[in-house]
């Protein structure tokens, strides 16, 4: 496997799987794990674990969960996803502090990193998810990592496409409010449900580097 170590300072990755794919995390993990801890990334995987499990997340819960993991500061980058990928994506892009992409393969992991500089990615964990899926998730990991995001592809488009994500982060700081008051006006038990996985207060309290975020989110689940 190839890998690049260009990163000093560790990252916090978190796998997050909804109900409909929960089968699949084992898979998910093992091949995101094989990947990133080599290159000295953590894995928290927040679950779903299994299609059992008593939290059945559903793809809008997805992206409540990958909102407050990634607005805490309790994890740097989030890997989820759903059949297609695409309820995932948009879950997670309704709220503020998410650039979450589609990812089918690696070029589009590669292109995702390098161009648009984002800290999650949905996978398209049943279309498409046949013989070799795990390797797919192995090469999408591989190319998701493999170089410090954010240095533009090709490398002489690098300048306009890193003004391009200034922009869309000025964007979405002022058509975004902020995430706590979000919380607060959501579906009490949606959140809730969304915040009640397994492992959710072992790592996130661990983990959050947000008081004000951590005291919203206690408020709601306790």
């Amino acid at each position: 496997m190839f890998v690049i170590r260009w990163r000093k300072i560790k990252m916090r990755i978190a796998l997050i799987n909804e109900n409909s794919q929960a089968a699949k995390n084992p898979v998910i993990e093992k091949a995101l794990r094989k990947v990133a801890e080599p290159m000295g990334f953590e894995v928290k995987n927040y679950g779903m674990y299994t299609a059992e499990d008593d939290c059945q997340l559903t793809y809008v819960q997805v992206g409540i969960l990958t909102a407050v993991l990634l607005n805490s500061g309790a994890a740097d980058y989030v890997i989820t996803g759903c059949g297609t990928g695409e309820g995932a994506m948009l879950a997670c892009n309704s709220f503020p502090g998410v650039i979450c992409g589609h990812v089918e393969d690696a070029l589009d992991a590669y292109t995702f990193a390098q161009i648009n500089d984002g800290n999650a990615i949905a996978i398209p964990f049943a279309k498409g998810f046949g013989w070799g899926g795990d390797l797919n998730l192995e090469y999408i990991f591989e190319k998701l990592f493999c170089e410090k995001s954010g240095q533009g592809y090709p490398r002489e488009r690098a300048v306009p496409e890193q003004r391009n994500k200034k922009i869309l982060d000025e964007v979405k700081k002022v058509t975004y409010k902020n995430l706590t008051d979000i919380l607060k006006e959501l579906d009490r038990e949606l959140v809730r449900g969304a915040l009640s996985g397994e492992h959710f207060r072992e790592y996130f309290f661990h983990d959050c580097k947000n008081e004000s975020l951590a005291d919203c989110v206690k408020e709601i689940i306790d």
